[in-house]
């Protein structure tokens, strides 16, 4: 059954049902204004909690407590006026704050007083040759499928990559009794070093003691190789073997399924669509959203919460969100703004869930070699665009990523770049000796999810629509 939006307008509107979203969602009915989640998934929980009320994994052990935290964010959002569709996508945001919106095959059109864009992050490209191939997929896949069926691994495995998800989809991979062949780290020795300085700020974080915990259990089954400096998928149409470098030494085992895995970024299509002004993050080394210390971007009225923010993590992400509802309910009832907790608790609570966070970001820096091909390693999956390919194209005045359309056809596939923007932009930057910030991004506009021209054609149209394209 399709539901609409039950009003054409509302107080505020919410985009993104994961730990940002639900709780800004709740947070803003709570006070009393009109309030809208819309989410593209089947059902609350964004990709960290997600099936956080349908998953067929019963036993809490297993998933862990963090991702059962979620269920209490659901709850209260449930408990809450706050209206919520899923299914829905998001298509369109502009700079008055009218947003168009996809359910069941048909458009509707909704206007805010504020919207709060927490459509969480991405997993970063991980362009390494064979990625494409049947048989290699990223470590968030496999964690959507053991989560939402409860799905796992039983054919020979590899995981490659680092970052924290790598480890925690390990651990539930092996608790739900799913097979992993051998772990291949790709944490450069250096980072190491880099992130000593801001050691004492995780040692006391929460990040810490559950790190430590996770890798121990992974490790107690699980052969893990350190050091990997290359890293390369083949087979016949089919995944068949990995190849890798470490310490100097090539080794190749085969292998059904590989996941790979070297961080999240922040999702930024339908903010950067609505005019946001973003800047090249070096040490995330992606593209984040400029906000102020409430979340408001430089468009009147959007503000961005969670890890579409900046990668901060889910506790992080509850508390951004929170954050950016207080500030939408203080500007449109200040006098509601006393029934919420105080900015500065929330402030408090913020630095606190941030803590070890820029320890993380420089251990877990991905190295050049794997974010920046050469080659013939596919850089645009959706185009089939290699790094070389990409090359040859500055090599003839392509100058940057929005040039590089007419040339290769780079970020014009379904993804709308998601899966090449960054490679691209770093790719670019490296060959003509500029920062990423001077290269720049993909200009994204409406429709950043794919929609049917069937839809687009039912659109309710003014009049002054159709005397602009009909001849008099």
């Amino acid at each position: 059954m399709t539901v609409a939006p039950k009003r054409e307008d509302y107080d505020v509107v919410v985009i993104g049902a994961g730990p940002a979203g639900l709780a800004a969602a709740a947070t803003s009915a709570e006070a009393g204004l009109s309030t809208l989640l819309l989410d593209e998934n089947i059902g609350p929980g964004g990709q960290v909690f997600r099936a956080i009320a349908s998953t067929p994994v019963t036993d809490r052990n297993q998933l862990g407590a963090d991702y059962w935290a979620g269920a209490d964010l659901v709850q209260s959002l449930r408990a809450s006026s706050a209206e919520v569709i899923h299914r829905a996508t998001v298509w369109s945001l502009d700079r008055n704050l009218e947003i168009a919106v996809s359910i069941g095959g048909a458009s509707a059109f909704v206007k805010a007083e504020r919207v709060i864009l927490a459509t969480g992050a991405l997993e970063r490209p991980f362009p390494i040759p064979g990625w494409t191939l049947p048989g290699v997929m990223t470590a968030g896949a496999a964690q959507t499928m053991l989560k939402s069926s409860a799905l796992v691994p039983d054919g020979r495995t590899v995981i490659a990559g680092q970052g924290p998800l790598l480890w925690l989809l390990a651990a539930q991979i092996l608790r739900l009794g799913g097979r992993i062949d051998r772990i291949l780290d790709t944490t450069e020795r250096g980072n190491y070093f880099a992130a000593l300085p801001h050691a004492f700020a995780f040692l006391t974080s929460p990040y810490f003691a559950k790190g430590l915990s996770m890798m121990r259990e992974v490790k107690a089954k699980v052969q893990v190789v350190s050091g990997v400096t290359e890293l390369s998928a083949s087979g016949d149409g089919q995944l068949a073997s990995v190849s890798y470098v470490a310490g100097g030494k090539r080794e190749i085992i085969p292998a059904d399924l590989l996941l790979l895995h070297q961080g999240v970024v922040p999702n930024v299509n339908l903010a950067m669509s609505a005019g946001v002004e973003h800047r090249w993050d070096d040490l995330q080394v992606c593209w984040s959203p400029v906000l102020d210390a409430s979340g408001n971007s430089t468009i009147p009225g959007i503000a961005i919460a969670g890890d579409g923010a900046g990668i901060g993590g889910a506790s992080a992400a509850v508390v951004r969100g929170r954050i950016a509802a207080r500030a939408a309910v203080e500007a449109l009832s200040p006098a509601a703004a006393a029934k919420l907790p105080p900015m500065a608790t929330l402030r408090s609570d913020l630095a606190k869930a941030e803590r070890g966070r820029v320890f993380l970001d420089t251990l877990f820096r991905p190295a050049t070699q794997f974010r920046i091909p050469s080659g013939d390693t596919i850089v645009c999956r959706c185009e089939e665009v290699t790094a070389k390919d990409v090359l040859d194209a500055v090599a003839i005045g392509a100058t940057g990523p929005n040039q590089l359309k007419a040339y290769r056809r780079t970020g014009m596939g379904p993804c709308q770049g998601r899966l090449c923007g960054l490679t691209v932009t770093e790719l670019m930057a490296q060959a003509r000796g500029k920062t990423p910030q001077e290269i720049g991004y993909y200009r994204l506009r409406a429709p950043v999810k794919p929609i049917t021209l069937a839809e687009l054609a039912a659109v309710p149209k003014s009049e002054a629509d159709v005397k602009a394209v009909v001849r008099g």
